[in-house]
C-alpha cells in the first residue's frame, strides 16, 4: 500500500535550515548561478546527500499557482497501455500536456518525463499526484520542476 502524500504550507522561519538550503541550491542551479550540484551545495553549506534526500520534498509556494507548469518524472512498467492510462488521467484531471519524453525501457522499466500546465486542474496537486501514482504499472512519480 502506498503512503498517502500530504502537502502543508509552513512558514520558512520554523523549517530546519537544511530545507532552506536545499531551496537555495535548487535556485542556484535553476538560475545557472552554479553549474553543478557540488558547487551549489558547497556554496550554501550542505552535503550532496542532504540535497538529494530532500530535493523532491520541498518546493516554493507561488501566490498564483494556476497556469504554472509542473514537470513529473515517472518510472513505469514497459507494458502496453500504461502510458495511455497516465495520459488519460492527466487529461481527466484538467491538466494540459505540454511535453512528453520517454526513454528506451531498460529491464522492463521506462522513464517518462511529462510537463503539464495546471491552469485548469480540477483537483489539488496532492490528489493529482496520487491519482497518477495509483495507476497499475506506475512504479514511482517525482515532481522534478515547477515554474
Amino acid at each position: 500500500m502506498k503512503e498517502e502524500k500530504k502537502f502543508y504550507i509552513v512558514d520558512k522561519k520554523v523549517l530546519p535550515d537544511v530545507f532552506i538550503k536545499v531551496m537555495e541550491v535548487k535556485n542556484l542551479l535553476e538560475t545557472k548561478r552554479e553549474k553543478t550540484v557540488q558547487d551549489a551545495v558547497n556554496r550554501v553549506g550542505i552535503s550532496r546527500s542532504a540535497f538529494y534526500k530532500y530535493r523532491n520534498a520541498i518546493f516554493p509556494l507561488y501566490e498564483h499557482s494556476s497556469g504554472k507548469n509542473v514537470t513529473f518524472s515517472l518510472n513505469m512498467d514497459n507494458k502496453s497501455g500504461v502510458l495511455s492510462l497516465v495520459l488519460n488521467a492527466i487529461a481527466q484531471a484538467g491538466a494540459n500536456i505540454l511535453t512528453i519524453n520517454q526513454t528506451i525501457p531498460i529491464n522492463g522499466v521506462a522513464n517518462v518525463t511529462v510537463t503539464v500546465e495546471t491552469r485548469e486542474l480540477t483537483m489539488d496537486m496532492a490528489e493529482f499526484v496520487e491519482k497518477i501514482e495509483d495507476i497499475d504499472g506506475v512504479r514511482s512519480l517525482d515532481i522534478i520542476a515547477r515554474e
